[in-house]
């Protein structure tokens, strides 16, 4: 995203959840949480220099894909009309090394990208008080998913410290330890795409059949 947004990409991210799941703090009042996740996020972006943010506001931990949230994603998608989604891979269970189980959430939110995808944001009939609302069909052209099968790998040696101070700014997530994990996570998939650091991705590239 930082490298995006330095070469003048405008870049917009939609967040399903509130956060308020996010700590195991005895007492800690989930309203608070999702207040402390939002002002995370927010400065977050502003370090990449993400041109907007939009919390749907979904109660994290609980993500579910059904029609509701599936009209939420797709009134940002058609609003927005991105180049290119990106979002986890829903088919995601673990990680490579078996030390990471997936968040359900995580993967509920890639399989609303694919329902955006079809047929959510493309398709006339679906959500009809979307078109009222003056929200157009739009077909997604790329979407680019978060895998360990990636296919895609995007060179961020220039921009890994940008990465680092924005996820410095989730201090409620992230403390000074992940940093090191982070960037030698970066560094393996470097060597994978024959850079120093990448991050990497399944992409998809929709066309019509005569293009």
């Amino acid at each position: 995203m930082a490298l995006w947004a330095r070469e003048g990409t405008d870049v917009h991210y939609v967040v399903i959840t509130d956060g308020s799941a996010g700590s195991n703090e005895p007492g800690a009042a989930r309203e608070e949480i999702a207040r402390i996740r939002e002002r995370e996020q927010r400065a977050a972006a502003e370090v990449l220099g993400v041109r907007s943010v939009t919390f749907l506001g979904f109660r994290d931990g609980e993500l579910e894909v059904n029609l509701e949230t599936r009209r939420a994603v797709t009134r940002e998608i058609r609003r927005i009309r991105p180049d290119v989604v990106v979002a986890p891979d829903p088919s995601r269970l673990w990680s490579r090394n078996r030390r990471y189980v997936n968040h359900v959430d995580h993967r509920a939110a890639g399989e609303l990208a694919l329902c955006a995808v079809m047929p959510d944001a493309p398709s006339r009939p679906q959500f009809p008080e979307l078109l009222e609302a003056g929200l157009e069909p739009f077909e997604i052209p790329n979407l680019w998913l978060g895998s360990e099968e990636p296919d895609t790998y995007v060179d961020i040696t220039k921009t890994i410290e940008v990465k680092l101070e924005a996820l410095a700014r989730h201090r409620s997530q992230h403390g000074e330890a992940s940093a090191p994990w982070v960037r030698e996570r970066a560094r393996e998939l470097g060597a994978r795409g024959g850079v120093e650091y990448a991050e990497a991705f399944r992409t998809f590239a929709f066309k019509d059949e005569e293009e």
